[in-house]
């Protein structure tokens, strides 16, 4: 199977969110809020994303300044693309993009933490967050 991998900024949010559905990640995710995602995808500073026959099967979605950190927001892999190391080469592309010299962050779905450790990535104890407020403008 040929994948190709880019960094894109043309993602349009109809075939985010379908990924984001054939993923489960839209679990987590405001699939039912256009212009949320639309807002998601326009003010992302990094998008890399594989195809396979232009088909989206994966995507990393990454706010960064380029210099010291990088939040890896959305990892996405369709689930019949898993286990292929799609999402291990979207990270390592997302970091290598963002500057090697920048700590990626990640905040773990509930049923991917074991996976993280299995590609070299180190978990760290102290993460706190506000959640997001319904209705909120984005």
């Amino acid at each position: 199977m040929k994948l190709d991998y880019q960094i894109e900024t043309g993602t349009t949010p109809e075939e985010f969110i379908d990924l984001l559905h054939r993923s489960t990640l839209s679990e987590r995710r405001p699939v039912n809020e256009p212009k949320t995602i639309k807002a998601m995808l326009q003010h992302a500073d990094l998008i890399v994303t594989a195809r396979s026959d232009r088909l989206l099967v994966g995507v990393s979605r990454a706010i960064t300044d380029f210099a010291y950190c990088t939040y890896l927001s959305d990892l996405a892999v369709d689930v019949e693309f898993q286990k292929l190391g799609i999402g291990k080469e979207l990270i390592r592309r997302t970091h290598e993009a963002a500057g090697l010299g920048t700590t990626l962050i990640l905040l773990s779905a509930p049923n991917a933490t074991s996976y993280y450790p299995h590609i070299g990535m180190t978990k760290h104890e102290s993460c706190w967050i506000t959640p997001r407020q319904a209705g909120g403008d984005a």
